[in-house]
């Protein structure tokens, strides 16, 4: 183990025990809380509450750590590594957000460690205007009244479930401990514009669709040719409280890659590794940080995506339907599914208990067997605090089709239980 992996620890330790130095982060505009006051917020409200006084530094963490109790099996002809109930690799995280402007913020992500990455590393980051002030007093100020621009390299609005997923040691979002198997997550070169009017979402944006960026013409992944892709993604929606007790939010989400892509990353963007470590890894072959998240693996492809989001009072409900099709003329689909029902209780809402079930099914390419993946989360936790909470799952994930014939996935499955800690601020 590297030298750099106890630096970034180290680093992390220091950080989080600033906690107690500075007992208050200062305001910034038009921001997502990270802590639980950021639950089950998505775009950031076009609400001014934050009077603009001049430069401002929010210096904010977040740190994970799993114990992890799971066992794994397969039908096919790897023999398995052998697990052991036992903690997993603590993540951290460092989040620099600056109030630059009136309306203008910015915002940086660095990974101080990750299950992929010992060494610290910067996850991505944006520029976000949400007034014009700065190019002249009350310029576009109808327009930027209900509109929001992103421009950065970092994730991109594409579907509801990267606003409740983990990303790396920021945990304290997703209710259970995995994110769903096919993980709608990339961090890219993009500009975005968000409008909300009375509940209305619209969304449009474009990247170059690629996770490693070069301005050479050089060979693109494997060998291929050189990666001249475009990528366009949108949204549209309803989120409106329509009473005391009652939240409603819809929205569809396109994503389309160009035929000039060789490689897409909207599945396989997140470069800090995958939660429920080690699973169906092979004894002779290994296994992947990555898996066991699931990408078909296209160079180019269409999606979309559908989500409801229902919340009365404690109740909670978040669903997801997904479809993605090969671009290229070989074909190929996958469907993926997902429904999370939680109750959130307590004076505060602090205590929650609820399941998750995900599927992703269908072919690489067409007349190609079918792979399935099956996952049923159930899970309860607790906000000791709004910056700490701690979750324990149960997990059941199990792979099943003919598609899987022959590799170390066939008829595998993994199940059991994972305890998480994680600290947000």
């Amino acid at each position: 183990m590297r030298f750099t992996f106890f630096k970034s620890i180290l680093a992390g330790i220091m950080l989080f025990g600033s906690v107690a130095i500075y007992a208050q982060l200062p305001s910034i505009q038009y921001f997502r809380y990270n802590d639980k006051r950021g639950l089950n917020v998505f775009e950031t409200s076009k609400e001014d509450t934050v009077k603009y006084d001049g430069l401002r530094l929010r210096v904010g963490g977040d740190f994970a750590i799993q114990l992890q109790g799971l066992n794994h099996e397969t039908g096919g002809p790897d023999t398995l590594i052998e697990l052991a109930n036992n903690f997993a690799l603590p993540t951290a995280n460092l989040n620099l957000d600056a109030q630059l402007e009136d309306g203008v913020r910015m915002h940086l992500r660095i990974y101080l460690s990750s299950r992929h990455h010992e060494e610290a590393w910067v996850k991505g980051g944006y520029l976000q205007f949400d007034k014009l002030d700065f190019i002249s007093p009350g310029f576009l100020e109808g327009f930027m009244d209900i509109a929001t621009i992103k421009v950065g390299m970092d994730e991109i609005n594409y579907g509801d479930t990267h606003f409740r997923r983990s990303d790396n040691a920021r945990a304290i979002y997703n209710p259970f401990v995995g994110n769903y198997i096919m993980d709608s997550f990339t961090t890219e070169p993009y500009m975005e514009v968000t409008i909300q009017s009375n509940g209305i979402i619209g969304v449009i944006g474009a990247t170059n669709g690629r996770l490693n960026q070069s301005p050479t013409n050089k060979p693109g992944f494997g060998g291929s040719p050189a990666d001249k892709g475009r990528v366009f993604y949108g949204k549209l929606g309803y989120d409106k409280q329509m009473n005391d007790d009652l939240r409603l939010r819809l929205t569809g989400s396109f994503y389309s890659s160009s035929d000039g892509s060789t490689r897409d990353y909207l599945y396989a963007g997140d470069r800090a590794g995958a939660r429920y470590y080690n699973v169906i890894e092979s004894v002779a072959n290994g296994g992947s940080d990555f898996e066991p998240r699931f990408s078909p693996g296209w160079g180019y492809h269409t999606a979309f995506q559908i989500n409801p989001f229902v919340k009365y009072n404690g109740i909670e409900f978040f669903g997801v339907f997904e479809s993605t099709k090969n671009g290229a003329d070989v074909g190929g689909s996958f469907t993926q599914l997902g429904a999370e029902l939680l109750y959130r209780f307590g004076g505060k809402e602090q205590l929650f208990v609820g399941g998750r079930f995900n599927t992703v099914s269908g072919e690489v390419a067409d007349g190609a067997l079918t792979q399935e993946i099956k996952r049923t989360n159930f899970g309860f936790g607790w906000f000791l605090t709004n910056n700490v909470a701690i979750k324990t799952e149960i997990v059941t994930n199990k792979y099943e089709g003919d598609g899987w014939n022959g590799s170390k996935f066939q008829d595998a499955k993994f199940n059991g239980y994972v305890i998480e800690a994680t600290i947000g601020f």
